[in-house]
């Protein structure tokens, strides 16, 4: 029980960490990037920074990873990354309360990429992060994630290419 509590009152102060350590002027350059990437590929990226995770997730009695893992499936399908034409979507979600990263890569992708290169470009993006560099990490991220959606998915000049999903990182 003690346990939780501290659990309960460390993501219900990240909130100001959250702003701090992405900025306005980080979420429009991520936003552009991911318009970016998005134009060299049928696929489409979402990026959430989540402070700390609603009190329903706090409760659980599972270990943290999976709560983590849930919770980014939950906000995958939520927010429809699953609901793109290609099968492609792929949601990058960090949770600064606990310091945990998911990528949670539609069937379409996942099924063309070893999980091993996921878990590589989990660890690089940990290294950014723990010398503080949010803004490294992310477009790190963005970049690898592009290109492998640009090696499975490329997209010609001519081919029309809808933007399926908003391009803006959600900070939550």
């Amino acid at each position: 029980m003690l346990t939780k509590l501290a659990r309960l009152f460390r993501h219900r102060w990240s909130a100001d960490a959250l702003r701090r350590q992405v900025p306005p002027e980080l979420l429009a350059r991520l936003e552009y990037a991911v318009q970016r990437s998005e134009r060299q590929h049928s696929g489409e990226i979402r990026i959430i920074v989540e402070a700390g995770l609603p009190v329903s997730y706090l409760w659980r009695n599972d270990a943290l990873a999976q709560i983590t893992r849930q919770r980014a499936l939950a906000l995958f399908g939520k927010l429809r990354v699953w609901d793109t034409a290609h099968n492609n979507g792929v949601l990058i979600y960090l949770l600064l309360a606990e310091r945990s990263i998911e990528i949670v890569a539609d069937r379409g992708l996942n099924d063309k990429v070893e999980p091993a290169t996921w878990q590589e470009l989990i660890v690089a993006m940990r290294s950014a992060f723990q010398t503080g560099d949010f803004d490294q990490g992310l477009t790190l991220a963005l970049a690898r994630v592009g290109a492998l959606l640009t090696a499975h998915f490329p997209i010609a000049d001519s081919t029309p290419n809808p933007n399926e999903l908003p391009n803006a990182p959600i900070l939550r």
